[in-house]
C-alpha cells in the first residue's frame, strides 16, 4: 500500500486556503487519486458544533476556552477522519490544523506556546502535516477581502493589530520548519499560486515512491 500524504492549508483570514485547496483537490482527482479534504474546526458532527461557536460574533470567548474547543474539535478530527485515511494510503487535505492554534492563540492572543504545543501534541498523537503551505498576506488586504464575502464572523472582527500578530506567528513557525513549509505571496495571481502548490506536491508524491 502506497503511504499517505497529509497536506494542511495555513494563512491569515482571506488568503485564499479554501480556494487552493480546492484547486488542489480537483488535480489530484484528475491523476486518479482523489483525496479526502477536511477543514478545521469541523470535518466531524462534533467539529462542525465546535465551528458554530468558535465563529458566533455574539460569543465573547477567553483565550484559554477558545484553544480547548479548537483543541476538542482537532482531537475528533485525527482520529475520525485523518488518521484512518492516511492508513489506507490516502492524500489529506485540511484548510487549517495546529499551526493555526498556534499563531492565533499563541502569538495572537498570548497563551504560552509550550502549553498550546504539549496539548496539541497529546490531543494529536504528535500527527504532523508532511507539507504545510502558507499563503501569506498582509492582514489589511486580507480582513477586506473576507469583508467581500458577507458578514465578518468572530475570529475577523479581532483588530488589525491582533491579525498582524498572527501573521507574523505564521511566518515564525515557518522559519522554525522551513522543510516543511511553503511560504507563498497570497497576494499573487491565483493560477502560479496554484501552480507552485501543485509542484511542491508532486515532489512529496514522488519522493515516497523513491
Amino acid at each position: 500500500m502506497r503511504p499517505g500524504l497529509f497536506v494542511t492549508f495555513e494563512g491569515p483570514e482571506g488568503a485564499g486556503k479554501s480556494t487552493q485547496l480546492a484547486r488542489l483537490a480537483q488535480r489530484l482527482a484528475e491523476t486518479g487519486r482523489p483525496p479526502v479534504t477536511t477543514r478545521e474546526p469541523g470535518g466531524t458532527p462534533l467539529g462542525m458544533r465546535v465551528r458554530e461557536v468558535l465563529l458566533d460574533p455574539a460569543l465573547t470567548i477567553d483565550p484559554l476556552p477558545e484553544f480547548l474547543l479548537y483543541s476538542a474539535s482537532r482531537a475528533q478530527l485525527v482520529r475520525d477522519v485523518i488518521r484512518p485515511a492516511l492508513a489506507t494510503g490516502q492524500v489529506v487535505l485540511c484548510d487549517r490544523y495546529a499551526d493555526s492554534s498556534l499563531a492565533y492563540q499563541g502569538s495572537g492572543r498570548g497563551l504560552d506556546p509550550a502549553f498550546l504545543a504539549a496539548l496539541t501534541g497529546e490531543v494529536t498523537g504528535s500527527l504532523q502535516p508532511d507539507l504545510t503551505i502558507l499563503l501569506d498576506l498582509d492582514p489589511a488586504l486580507g480582513l477586506a477581502r473576507a469583508a467581500s464575502r458577507g458578514q465578518p464572523d468572530r475570529l475577523e472582527r479581532a483588530d488589525l493589530t491582533f491579525h498582524r500578530r498572527v501573521r507574523h506567528g505564521f511566518l515564525d513557525l515557518a522559519a522554525q520548519e522551513p522543510e516543511r513549509f511553503l511560504v507563498l505571496d497570497a497576494a499573487r495571481d491565483p493560477d502560479s499560486l496554484a501552480a507552485d502548490i501543485w509542484r511542491a506536491v508532486q515532489e512529496r508524491l514522488r519522493a515516497q515512491i523513491g
